[in-house]
């Protein structure tokens, strides 16, 4: 079944979990939405992760609609949110909704993520009036990191609480369906997720949450860089394909492959007469 805003909501009523992961490219896509995955999240995370970026601010709206376009090709039960990279939405209303609207009509998405509270309701409320579904984005904002002071566990204090139970309330005021909460507090994320109607969806905040993701190739173990505490490891994909590549630069190396098997075969007859033709 396809996933919608409405089948979404109906699972945190029914107290379901929401599975989600990044995903940037076709086949990949494909995989996931084998597995009856509810999300498919094009993140800007794509920016670290397939492009080989520090950070995701360098991340262009042209990168995530290729990116999501791909992504939304080869999904087609699950639900595929694309997020919207740095200042295509923090300038103004106006750019909010012509780059949400260029993420759905040219990246085909199913709907938007964002970053940001109280700061962003005006720009939330708009895209949803254009009718086009909103995630938000809340706790650990990656676009926001050098204000934050690096990646760092949000809502610890009583101040900053809060504030993000304030913003939680403020998004889904404005018109969101859904909210991420990154690195914050377990305990925090069950109070936020028990106080909105929307679902939420943790990335380090705890099992409280409606929902969970991560960015598939850290919980493959695919992404050497840097690996955050609340990633699990599901399973060592990056070792099996270094063995696997190691292995293919060997047997090529040493002419083991292709062998017979991998060839296509021409008649003798045929290569006699050209041959016989070169000979001439």
């Amino acid at each position: 079944m396809k996933q919608t805003v409405q089948t979404l909501q109906e699972k945190k009523l029914r107290g379901e979990k929401i599975s989600m992961l990044t995903c940037y490219d076709y086949s990949t896509a494909k995989l996931m939405d084998s597995t009856g995955l509810d999300m498919l999240l094009v993140g800007d995370s794509l920016g670290n992760v397939i492009l080989g970026y520090e950070d995701t601010i360098s991340v262009t709206m042209e990168d995530m609609i290729h990116h999501t376009a791909a992504v939304a090709r080869g999904a087609k039960q699950a639900m595929v949110v694309a997020d919207m990279p740095f200042l295509s939405y923090q300038t103004s209303v106006y750019d909010a909704v012509v780059n949400a609207g260029r993420l759905m009509k040219e990246g085909r998405a199913g709907a938007v993520k964002l970053e940001g509270g109280q700061v962003v309701t005006e720009q939330i409320q708009a895209i949803v009036n254009a009718s086009i579904p909103v995630v938000a984005h809340l706790g650990m904002t990656p676009q926001s990191v050098n204000t934050l002071g690096g990646f760092k566990v949000q809502g610890k204090s009583l101040e900053a609480a809060r504030k993000l139970l304030a913003d939680a309330k403020a998004v889904e005021e404005a018109g969101a369906f859904a909210v991420v909460l990154e690195c914050v507090p377990e305990k925090l994320a069950a109070l936020v997720t028990k106080t909105l109607s929307i679902p939420t969806i943790g990335i380090g905040a705890g099992a409280g949450c409606d929902g969970q993701v991560l960015v598939y190739q850290d919980m493959l173990g695919m992404f050497s860089d840097y690996q955050p505490k609340f990633v699990r490891k599901f399973a060592d994909a990056g070792t099996l394909m270094r063995d696997a590549f190691l292995l293919y630069q060997q047997e090529v190396q040493n002419g083991n492959f292709p062998a017979k098997e991998h060839n296509f075969a021409i008649s003798d007859d045929v290569m006699k007469q050209l041959e016989q033709e070169e000979l001439q």
